[in-house]
């Protein structure tokens, strides 16, 4: 048995509630840990609440979940990549029992990524905004990261409010055209209820969908079902 240990929030069964695979039954894993501070991140990822796993541990307790254990594991946190190291060894595991794997990141670590882009499927990946996230993150570090994705389902989420500037809007339609990659506007949530107006959503959909045809408006639909 492999040494390699991580620190894993929680593992639970739920509904995809984000992105073109929303409601779909998948195998949660929440990684500890992240190498940003999103403003409006409201996930609790507190090591002082995790278990440790190693690789096989990791995939028994999933395997062990009340059937029907769903054939998708979303790797999501947190960010996923800052245990790159043990999920190489963690992946190859899953994808032998037949395991699809579902990447949730930030997109900011595309070095970890190679370590484990080939047991990847689906890609879905961040495009942090300043005037929601209070972060800002370099063109050049994104683009190296999608570059590495296309050849898997990839697409990219875009939480936004009513603060989205048209800098921000024309710095991630660059992104996705050179890229190639489906954008997901998805409005920031206070509780089950959009922080913007249905009219802001349609008028900000209107700018992204004149310039890029793969775009999709879908909110936060697990926090409507009140699901985790």
């Amino acid at each position: 048995m492999t040494k390699k240990k991580v620190k894993i929030r929680e593992i639970f069964k739920s509904i995809q509630g984000e992105g073109p695979h929303v409601g779909e039954q998948q195998v949660f894993v929440r990684f500890c840990g992240c190498n940003l501070k999103c403003r409006y991140c409201d996930t609790d990822f507190e090591i002082s609440k995790s278990k440790e796993f190693t690789p096989e541990e990791l995939l028994t307790e999933i395997e062990n979940l009340p059937a029907p254990v769903p054939d998708v594991i979303s790797l999501t946190g947190g960010e996923p990549l800052l245990s790159a190291d043990f999920l190489e060894v963690f992946l190859q595991l899953a994808k032998r029992k037949g395991f699809k794997i579902y990447l949730e990141t930030n997109a900011t670590l595309p070095q970890e990524l190679l370590k484990v882009l080939k047991y990847i499927d689906t890609v879905s990946a961040d495009i942090k905004l300043p005037s929601a996230t209070g972060i800002e993150i370099s063109k050049d570090d994104l683009s190296r990261f999608f570059a590495l994705s296309t050849d898997k389902e990839l697409f990219a989420k875009i939480v936004f409010d009513k603060n989205i500037t048209d800098d921000e809007i024309n710095f991630a339609l660059e992104l996705a055209k050179e890229h190639d990659f489906e954008i997901i506007l998805q409005p920031m949530m206070i509780g089950d209820k959009m922080s913007v107006s249905a009219d802001f959503a349609q008028e900000l959909f209107d700018k992204f969908y004149s310039k890029h045809k793969r775009v999709r408006l879908i909110p936060q639909v697990h926090k409507f079902l009140n699901l985790r």
